[in-house]
């Protein structure tokens, strides 16, 4: 990391992972102390902001996490790098392969049990092909087995936390009550565990959660659109700009309406994915600033300039 030393506090559900992350770093040979994991509780973030040695801030959490630990951040004149919550738009344009985009849309969705900032959630289908594109997305995200999160068959296990859950739950029934139709899943099942079933939302339009906020979870929102022009309008019409796709049988049109959405990562024909060898970032509310390749490197180092006469 370009010289920098750096301690890391994660969720504090989950500081078994935190300290198996340090753990690789002193295996890998790295000098001791040179990377840190943090077991303490959010309360303390503030002071480890404020410790002079800490020079600059990443966080990649919510949006009023962001907004707070920026906020400390800006007023000690701390540099951050904010990758925050996003609503990805995968646009599903009228000369589709309709079974590949079905199957890049759900399992964009599905990842991690839904439970990614950068996971496939508002799918904006063109008028022509939209009826045939929910039979088959449905299709697939039926399909996938939820269970155990140990067991190697699972492909969805259960939310993160019961709330995290219910609150997905809450987003599904007012988007419902304002005129969304669910054709797959909705239903909190009765058995034990945090656990939400793939679900479909049909005939989303503007004022429902299912189109403005972030769902993280199994729960897939899908918006009709006239045309081209109206698709990528409907993406745009976000406060997120994290990542989207496009799906097209034409290289060139998908290349050109990516060039349009307005998100730090576009892929064509592929899930959104980080890849250290490019850059990793949002813009709006899901936060500045550049994780991985030399972009990310740069976003912590400080440029110096020297002239000898």
């Amino acid at each position: 990391m370009a010289g920098n030393a750096a301690v890391m506090k994660l969720s504090s559900n989950v500081p078994g992972c935190a300290l198996a992350i340090e753990q690789v770093f002193q295996e890998a040979g790295f000098p001791k102390d040179l990377f840190r994991a943090l077991t303490i509780g959010s309360a303390k973030v503030e002071a480890v902001i404020e410790h002079p040695l800490v020079r600059a801030v990443t966080l990649t959490g919510s949006g009023p996490a962001g907004r707070a630990v920026a906020g400390k951040a800006g007023s000690l004149l701390k540099k951050t790098v904010l990758e925050l919550g996003g609503s990805d738009p995968y646009l599903v344009l009228e000369d589709a392969d309709l079974d590949f985009a079905a199957a890049v849309c759900a399992r964009g969705r599905l990842i991690n049990s839904g439970q990614s900032c950068i996971a496939a959630k508002r799918f904006i289908v063109l008028d022509k092909v939209h009826d045939l594109f929910v039979d088959l997305f449905v299709k697939r995200m039926s399909a996938a087995k939820m269970g155990d999160p140990l067991s190697r068959d699972t492909e969805i296990g259960p939310q993160a936390r019961h709330d995290l859950r219910d609150a997905l739950h809450r987003q599904v029934e007012k988007s419902i009550a304002k005129g969304a139709r669910c054709v797959l899943g909705g239903e909190i099942p009765k058995s034990p565990g945090a656990y939400y079933p793939p679900t479909v939302l049909t005939n989303v339009t503007r004022g429902m959660p299912a189109y403005h906020e972030e769902l993280f979870g199994p729960v897939g929102s899908v918006i009709r659109a006239a045309d081209e022009d109206a698709a990528i309008a409907v993406a745009n019409d976000s406060v997120f700009g994290l990542g989207g796709g496009v799906i097209t049988r034409d290289i060139v049109r998908g290349e050109r309406v990516a060039a349009k959405i307005e998100s730090g990562n576009v892929f064509v024909n592929d899930n959104v994915r980080s890849d250290p060898r490019l850059p990793f970032g949002g813009l709006n509310e899901s936060g500045y600033g550049r994780e991985l390749s030399h972009y990310g490197i740069k976003e912590f180092v400080n440029i110096k300039t020297i002239v000898v006469s």
